[in-house]
């Protein structure tokens, strides 16, 4: 009797132990699980997002970058006549690719310099603003120079 005692307990035991999670534990489980889940994908969401918008404010730099040193290339004379240098323009987001996405609408303005000293006459102002477009989400970035009649592009000739 000693022996069916031990066995009806290891039988009770071992068939408790198979016994499966209450309704409860299974819906507390799966709501832990599913708040994970929504945590990570707006986490990749999220920096997905800000690598995008890291890379357009890149080119919209490289696109700033480009057209005030292209500046340095005319001559004085060529600065100043109206027209010359166009004041609008647009650029791609990839230049090597034809299938369009981003373009970014420029404008380049060169004015007077505004700085009261007696070699103002032989400063311009130079700023250039980049405007584009993320989803929804209209973007701009400006950038402001000086050039000099005795600026770097007296050098080049």
């Amino acid at each position: 009797m000693k022996l069916r005692k031990i066995f009806d307990r290891n039988h009770r035991g071992q068939r408790r132990a198979s016994a499966g999670f209450s309704l409860v534990e299974v819906t507390v489980g799966m709501a832990v699980v599913g708040t994970s889940a929504i945590a990570l994908f707006s986490g990749f969401t999220s920096g997905f997002f800000t690598m995008q918008m890291a890379r357009e404010n890149l080119r919209a730099t490289q696109i700033m970058l480009e057209k005030t040193e292209t500046l340095r290339l005319y001559s004085w004379d060529q600065i100043n006549t109206a027209g010359f240098i166009p004041t609008t323009f647009n650029a791609p987001y990839d230049p090597n690719s034809t299938n369009g996405g981003i373009v970014y609408s420029g404008r380049l303005t060169i004015t007077p310099c505004g700085i009261p000293t007696t070699f103002s006459n032989d400063m311009r102002t130079v700023t250039v603003t980049i405007d584009w477009t993320t989803g929804s989400l209209q973007r701009s970035r400006s950038f402001t120079t000086y050039i000099a009649r005795n600026g770097l592009q007296n050098y080049i000739y």
